[in-house]
């Protein structure tokens, strides 16, 4: 055995899963939803702002994350390795949808009327399943894994890039076919989600689902795609010498970015970019640029070993789906919680923003002033597990 075999733990990938789950619980937590920053907007259709990426530059690292973890296996299928893809994304799925129960029984509690007893009180606020969103980004996230998981340990890697091209140029058939590019209930995915959904488990946007299933299969293509970059990245350079490994690395990220984003964005002029139903074009140019990205966080830290100010976001990125769900579930609670203020009474939420800092920083302001403070309480939580070294895998 050799000794000085070269170590290939890139700090990089868990920063970069940091500041991708920081960014999503700064998106969703505004102060108020109606003053926000335009960059911190997602683009009404088609169109691509800063907040768009934050999504899909973590599933990009989940489908790098799954190609390291699934070597263990030699990419070999099992019975042991099957049981434990579909335990995972069962559970991730579960707790997709107990965050959106969690949602509409603490609201409702919080809003439902004077005259119900405890006990009717309580059952309104338990059965909520008739309207509960069956899907959304932990489900998405739960079958992309799952799918990238199962194919990656079925199918050939050598195969797996004609299977993405197949999965994309199938899903732009389909958009054209049947006014996918419409923004409203005529579009194909919005009749598919309402026909097998039900509108009463759907988000509502104008007849259309972001985390829909249709527009799943361009997601599962999106992992594979972060698969693919992954195998190229980490098994592509044999050298024993770290530097020339980090090296091999970094050209491998900057030609996968450059390429897939100068594809994307030039076949957007026939394939809009759009986030809301994950277009084939969307695909190339998140994952081009989370590419890219990677390639110059590698390089300031792991090359140059910047590493100092990093510590923050890898507090995030070593329990990042957690992290994640503990932001959710705090955004709940602080948003229906309230307490005797007054003459009436106010949301956690609402006494931060209104009371504490829109007064200082005004609306617009303060609302960012919300999200950077609601991260930092966060972050709080976090970092003790990061320091005890305890991870929650989930």
């Amino acid at each position: 055995m050799n000794s000085t075999k070269v170590s290939k733990r890139i700090l990089a990938l868990d920063i970069l899963r940091g500041i991708t789950i920081a960014g999503m619980i700064m998106v969703n937590n505004p102060g108020s939803w109606g003053h926000i920053y335009a960059p911190l907007r997602h683009a009404e259709w088609n169109g691509l702002t800063p907040t768009d990426l934050v999504f899909p530059f973590f599933m990009f690292i989940m489908g790098i994350s799954t190609y390291i973890s699934l070597k263990k296996y030699n990419f070999e299928f099992s019975y042991a390795a099957g049981m434990k893809i579909l335990k995972r994304t069962i559970v991730i799925f579960l707790i997709g949808m107990a965050i959106g129960w969690f949602s509409r029984f603490c609201y409702y509690w919080a809003s439902a009327p004077d005259d119900l007893s405890f006990g009717e009180k309580l059952w309104a606020s338990v059965w909520t399943f008739e309207r509960t969103r069956i899907l959304g980004v932990m489900q998405r996230l739960a079958l992309c894994y799952g799918a990238t998981s199962i194919i990656a340990l079925t199918m050939k890697h050598k195969h797996i890039p004609y299977l993405i091209a197949g999965l994309l140029a199938g899903y732009f058939i389909l958009l054209m076919c049947g006014n996918g590019f419409a923004y409203d209930e005529t579009n194909i995915l919005s009749v598919v989600d309402r026909a097998i959904l039900t509108p009463a488990h759907m988000y509502k946007d104008n007849g259309i689902d972001p985390e829909g299933l249709l527009s799943t299969i361009p997601a599962i293509a999106h992992v594979l795609l972060g698969f693919c970059v992954g195998r190229l990245m980490l098994d592509g350079n044999k050298s024993e010498d770290r530097a020339s490994f980090l090296n091999s690395q970094l050209i491998t990220l900057f030609l996968a970015g450059v390429i897939l984003t100068f594809s994307g964005f030039l076949l957007s002029y026939g394939c809009p970019i759009n986030k809301k139903i994950w277009s084939p074009t969307y695909v190339l140019v998140t994952c081009g640029l989370a590419s890219s990205f990677l390639a110059l966080l590698i390089w300031i830290i792991d090359v140059k070993g910047n590493k100092k100010w990093s510590m923050f976001f890898e507090a995030f990125g070593v329990n990042p789906l957690f992290m994640y769900v503990l932001g959710g579930v705090l955004s709940i609670l602080f948003g229906s919680i309230s307490f005797s203020w007054g003459d009436g009474s106010i949301s956690v939420h609402r006494f931060l923003y209104n009371i504490v800092l829109m007064p200082v920083f005004g609306e617009t302001a303060g609302s960012l002033a919300f999200a950077l403070l609601f991260i930092a309480i966060n972050w709080c939580i976090g970092y003790q597990l990061y320091k005890r070294k305890i991870y929650i895998k989930i």
